[in-house]
């Protein structure tokens, strides 16, 4: 089972692209959810009010499942959309890129609006740090006492973790965290039902 996925450590990488006078300034963010997203495209309309066009795209789930491009009034497919093929270009989730235009007074047209988009993500996503992370589970199990040298062995021998503990009469109430492609293998080796953690 496949439990990696890529995205970028940063908040703010910065890409630039100029074409006929009008400057675009690309910013790409880590977002872990679409609230992320909308508090820093409200930034960025409220820090660069007197641009003319703030588009964006993102990309969240682990496999990449929920997208959204915004033109932000640049002529249909401009804009948002080249953003957005650039994120799945570099493979990555939990992210968010912004490119802020100022208009130089030329139109770029339709096809020259895809390209300064395109490379003013591009650019912002170059030089932000992409890192490979996995999708965890975190459960809790109750272990007797005297089994709980050899359930650590097991959570040791499936690369787990021990996140916390907490002591009972008889029994050590662990909650454990671990790998996607582990999960399966750490509940039947410990031997004990596991629940997943709230």
């Amino acid at each position: 089972m496949d439990d990696k996925y890529l995205t970028i450590t940063d908040n703010g990488a910065e890409g630039f692209y100029s074409e006929k006078r009008s400057r675009f300034l690309a910013f790409a963010h880590h977002v872990d959810t679409e609230e992320d997203v909308k508090r820093l495209v409200a930034k960025y309309r409220k820090k660069y009010f007197d641009a003319r066009h703030v588009c964006y795209a993102y990309v969240l789930g682990y496999q990449g499942e929920r997208t959204r491009a915004n033109d932000d009034g640049e002529p249909a497919g401009s804009s948002g959309q080249p953003i957005l093929r650039q994120l799945r270009s570099f493979g990555v989730t939990f992210t968010l890129v912004v490119v802020v235009r100022y208009y130089g007074g030329v139109n770029l047209g339709t096809g020259g609006l895809v390209v300064a988009y395109k490379t003013a993500a591009g650019e912002a996503l170059t030089v932000a740090t992409i890192e490979e992370r996995f999708v965890m589970r975190e459960f809790t199990a109750s272990i007797p006492y005297a089994e709980v040298d050899k359930v650590m062995r097991t959570i040791r021998a499936t690369e787990a973790e021990v996140i916390n503990r907490e002591y009972t009469a008889t029994h050590t109430q662990f909650t454990i965290r671990c790998r996607l492609s582990s999960e399966q293998e750490l509940k039947e080796k410990i031997g004990v039902p596991l629940a997943e953690a709230q």
